[in-house]
Order: C-alpha cells, then sequence, then structure tokens
C-alpha cells in the first residue's frame, strides 16, 4: 500500500498532472484501487509491484508534488496461508 500526502496540502496540482499524463507506472508496476481522505490531502492505493526498483521509479516522477509511505501488504488469505506453514 502507498500512502501519498500532497506537499502544501494541494490535491489540484497532483490533479492537474494525473489528467495530462495519467498515472505513469512503469510497464510491470500493477494499479488495483486507490481512496482519498475526506479532505482531499491524503490518497491510499494499492500498487503491486514486482520489485522496489519499478515502485521508487514511480515515485520519483511525483515526488516534486508528493511525499510517499510505502507500506507492505499482503491480502487475508495470504497472510493467513503464510502463518499456516510457519
Amino acid at each position: 500500500m502507498v500512502i501519498e500526502r500532497y506537499k502544501d496540502r494541494n490535491p489540484r496540482a497532483v490533479g492537474e498532472r494525473f489528467n495530462q499524463r495519467g498515472r505513469m507506472l512503469p510497464g510491470d508496476v500493477r494499479y488495483h484501487a486507490s481512496w482519498l481522505d475526506f479532505a482531499g490531502t491524503r490518497c491510499f492505493q494499492v500498487l503491486e509491484s514486482p520489485n522496489s526498483e519499478l515502485l521508487e521509479l514511480w515515485m520519483s516522477r511525483w515526488s516534486d508534488l508528493v511525499d510517499f509511505e510505502v507500506v507492505p501488504v499482503l491480502s487475508s488469505a495470504d497472510f493467513w496461508a503464510r502463518t499456516k506453514s510457519e
């Protein structure tokens, strides 16, 4: 999961770039879903990437407008299957 915090609490600049250029994901990074808080200052995205370098490349394309926090997550099913095998 990627948590985006918009610099200067400004979602407009992010929206404008998105409308002009799209999500700008590298080819192997897969977008699943996103949600924004009610204030429009944070976005929570579920992305899937085969490696952290591709995710970092994507974040570099937005880093002038967004501060990022990356939280590696598993689906509930994957988490519980993994704990059974330990």
